[in-house]
């Protein structure tokens, strides 16, 4: 089997702002697929996944979100001026509209990873999309994360977040082993998103001057880990208050069903849990 080929491609978001994604092309595919990053997350952990995707028989776009890895977009995170709701409103839209005139007769499909797979709810663009795959996605309210994940969480959302972005002008969250740093608009919002119930609904009529979660009609399969200390069952239930007319699937995986010690929160897209992956093909196929 050949080697899917891998490009670098310039997205262009409305603001103007440019953006590195990365094309895993297919000759013939049956659907196009956006896989959208988790937070603080660059999207080279996603090229494995992507790799896999595009042998199954799809053409897939991973990208970087501003003030993230090759689409920084600033001399410095520091002085990125990215918000967190940039990435719906701006940068997958991008990477969505790219996908659309690529592949204008494709079905286009979004596969999310936390944030990724909630942010969509703040596209104009989002009637492009056939289905939407959400992977350790909930609101991420961290009152109802499990224990005691939850007490360290707490503590650096509340304490050490906007501390650190103060002091500092960023986040610095490599040193935590919580991902990229981050921008401080970022930072600062995913602090407050996660510590109030409603996630990105707490900046309905602030920040956030329109969004389209009320008017999604799209099929979402939400896939969650049994062992993920964040997406537990209260946060992933309170999904449906911010996704009223989507028809939602649930599924629920337990790894030792799979031979597996651990996924967690980041282990679905890692290659060693591989085996997992096919759940994502076998609902597509049927989307």
């Amino acid at each position: 089997m050949n080697e899917p080929s891998k490009k670098p491609i310039e997205l262009h978001a409305a603001d103007g702002l440019k953006l590195t994604g990365y094309h895993f092309a297919n000759e013939n595919p049956r659907a196009a697929i956006l896989v959208c990053s988790a937070t603080a997350v660059t999207q080279r952990f996603y090229f494995p996944f992507a790799r896999w995707l595009s042998i199954q028989g799809y053409s897939v776009l991973t990208l970087d979100y501003r003030g993230i890895g090759e689409s920084l977009g600033a001399p410095s995170v520091k002085e990125s001026r990215a918000r967190k709701q940039d990435w719906g409103e701006l940068d997958m839209p991008a990477a969505l509209s790219w996908l659309q005139q690529t592949y204008p007769n494709k079905p286009k499909h979004l596969i999310g990873h936390s944030a990724g797979g909630l942010l969509f709810g703040l596209m104009p663009n989002y009637r492009d999309l056939a289905s939407v795959v959400s992977i350790g996605c909930s609101i991420g309210y961290v009152n109802e994360a499990a224990m005691p994940d939850r007490l360290v969480a707490s503590a650096l959302l509340n304490v050490y977040f906007p501390v650190a972005t103060k002091l500092f002008g960023y986040l610095p969250a490599k040193t935590l082993g919580w991902g990229e740093d981050l921008p401080p608009g970022v930072a600062l919002q995913w602090a407050e998103w996660c510590t109030n119930r409603g996630y990105v609904s707490n900046a309905f009529g602030k920040d956030i001057k329109k969004h389209y979660y009320n008017d999604l009609q799209l099929p979402m399969l939400v896939m969650n880990m049994k062992d993920d200390p964040f997406a537990t069952v209260s946060n992933v239930d309170a999904m449906n208050e911010l996704f009223p007319n989507a028809t939602m699937e649930k599924l629920w995986l337990d790894p030792k069903q799979y031979g597996l010690e651990t996924v967690g929160h980041m282990g679905f897209f890692r290659p060693k849990n591989d085996v997992l992956w096919p759940k994502v093909t076998e609902w597509l196929q049927n989307h």
